[in-house]
């Protein structure tokens, strides 16, 4: 496929004056908040703004010039925290710089109102393509996507149907695989340990897999963590204390992530615990500082710069609809 194939249509201020029965003059008075409109048809227009998932066109009439807007690609991330969204964002301004196209970038913190707010933003300076995280988001947000007659990239993600291009790896995979290294290992009495889940949908996904995996095992969750705000090495050492409180037999932990399991390792090194003779420790991600520690961590390494290279290819080449990089288990020694 082509570059820079949208979805569907551009949904336009003609669109929105037909599906609200007055003229476009009408619209765009209303749209401006400049003029007089009767009260019944500011209703009448906004009503179709929602149905049709219209945003404005802030580039008309403004001084850049024609086809400035194609130079454009909105970015939605939900964190600059974390290591990960920075290497897939270099991964992705590398190879679209080289393109001459530049990005625009939002921050949703995880909150899904907050990424709704962004792409309709976003979308109002009309730019090529708007590349998203994960593929869970608000119906307004899709909708906006839908409407926005540009290629949208749904990232770091396949486990489910994506808009238009996904590319990403399949976190419940991870999940499992992760756990099928564990029960090889002989732990049998695992632990998971990490953030909130109705936040980080991924990490929910990875724990449904790891659980499945359990499953097949004959075996259960021996305990749970869920620690409250984002994760941090001090979230996860905390998490670890309390669970060894409840569940003293434990012989392994899965964490929602490195950062987390940094934590964890933390807590054993305070507590004289050997890891991982007396207790396992199994990440995700697979950052840099993980093969620093004194034990390398177990982890799973995540292909951050690749798919960012690869979402950036959705956009300036032929690509398929939807690209799973897949992801490498790191044996290390905490596990």
């Amino acid at each position: 496929m082509d570059g820079f194939q949208p979805p569907g249509r551009l949904v336009t201020l003609t669109d929105v004056a037909r599906e609200a029965g007055v003229g476009e003059s009408t619209v765009s008075r209303v749209l401006r908040n400049h003029g007089s409109s009767s009260k019944r048809a500011r209703e009448r227009v906004a009503e179709a703004v929602a149905r049709l998932g219209y945003v404005p066109n802030r580039l008309a009439g403004s001084l850049a010039g024609p086809g400035a807007s194609a130079q454009l690609a909105g970015v939605i991330v939900p964190s600059l925290a974390n290591v990960v969204f920075p290497d897939l964002l270099r991964g992705l301004t590398g190879a679209l710089d080289a393109a001459g196209i530049r990005c625009v970038i939002g921050v949703s913190d995880y909150d899904p109102d907050r990424e709704e707010a962004l792409a309709a933003a976003l979308l109002s300076w009309r730019p090529a393509a708007l590349l998203l995280t994960g593929l869970e988001h608000n119906p307004g947000t899709v909708a906006l996507a839908k409407a926005g007659g540009v290629r949208v990239v749904e990232m770091i993600d396949t486990d489910g149907a994506g808009i238009d291009a996904v590319v990403g790896f399949s976190n419940r995979a991870v999940g499992a695989a992760s756990a099928r290294h564990l029960v090889a290992r002989g732990y049998r009495r695992i632990a998971y340990l990490g953030h909130d889940l109705q936040v980080d949908l991924r990490a929910g996904k990875r724990l449904a897999g790891f659980e499945a995996a359990l499953g097949e095992a004959g075996l259960s969750l021996h305990g749970r963590e869920i620690r409250p705000g984002p994760s941090s090495p001090g979230s996860g050492r905390a998490g670890l204390e309390s669970l060894l409180a409840r569940h003293p037999d434990l012989d392994a932990v899965y964490f929602s992530n490195d950062d987390m399991a940094l934590g964890g390792y933390f807590a054993c090194l305070a507590a004289g615990l050997s890891v991982p003779g007396r207790i396992a420790l199994f990440g995700f991600n697979g950052l840099d500082f993980a093969a620093a520690m004194p034990q390398p961590l177990s982890t799973v390494r995540t292909p951050r710069l690749e798919i960012g290279r690869q979402a950036a290819s959705c956009l300036i080449g032929e690509s398929p609809k939807k690209i799973d990089l897949g992801f490498e288990l790191i044996e290390g020694a905490t596990a």
